[in-house]
């Protein structure tokens, strides 16, 4: 009786052990997904779904900002004429290249801090911007940060497109898909970039 007990235990001891290899073989740790992220710029055509694009929505709502304020919007886009007219109006974003969806990232002026302050829109729409690339990377998706602001002209034309209102300001373009190629990771790491307590 013991020595089945035992056989029992060492089976489902093992196969506990072998499940979780398994799943953590599956599994990318944070700074795992921040060092093989990559721009992508040709995808498949395939669709993402509802949830995966709601996902990387809050991750992108998880970012850090000033005051708190979190003074973005989030425009998605997925229909084929927005997708087209976005193309058009900025070339570098790859939108004709396969991508499932666009989501442009604004900053909404009614909820900026005063004054000097005010510019940090900039900074926290980035980091909103950043999340959502990684959590695009993290469900194994392709995924390209496309600038638009400051560029006045870009700015003008992407708002068009998606109907903004006068307080909202298009930051960058988020093409997004599932990536039809496979970029080399570059290690950006550079030791002459960082200085320790004074340059």
């Amino acid at each position: 009786m013991k020595k089945t007990l035992f056989l029992l235990t060492m089976a489902l001891t093992l196969f506990s052990c072998a499940k979780q290899e398994k799943e953590q073989a599956h599994q990318q740790t944070a700074l795992d997904i921040i060092n093989t992220r990559v721009s992508v710029r040709q995808f498949t055509g395939e669709k993402l779904s509802q949830e995966q694009i709601s996902i990387i929505l809050k991750a992108g709502m998880s970012a850090p900002t000033a005051a708190n304020k979190q003074p973005w919007a989030f425009v998605v886009v997925d229909d084929e004429a927005s997708l087209e007219a976005l193309a058009e109006a900025v070339k570098s974003s790859r939108l004709e290249n396969g991508a499932s969806h666009a989501i442009v990232v604004c900053g909404d002026m009614t909820k900026t801090l005063e004054g000097e302050g005010q510019g940090y829109w900039v900074e926290d729409t980035s980091a909103a911007t950043e999340n959502m690339l990684l959590a695009a990377h993290a469900l194994g998706l392709g995924s390209l940060w496309v600038g638009v602001y400051p560029i006045a002209e870009r700015v003008k034309t992407v708002g068009e497109v998606i109907g903004v209102p006068e307080h909202i300001i298009p930051m960058c373009i988020i093409t997004l898909g599932y990536p039809a190629e496979q970029p080399t990771v570059k290690d950006k790491y550079k030791e002459e970039n960082i200085h320790y307590n004074k340059w």
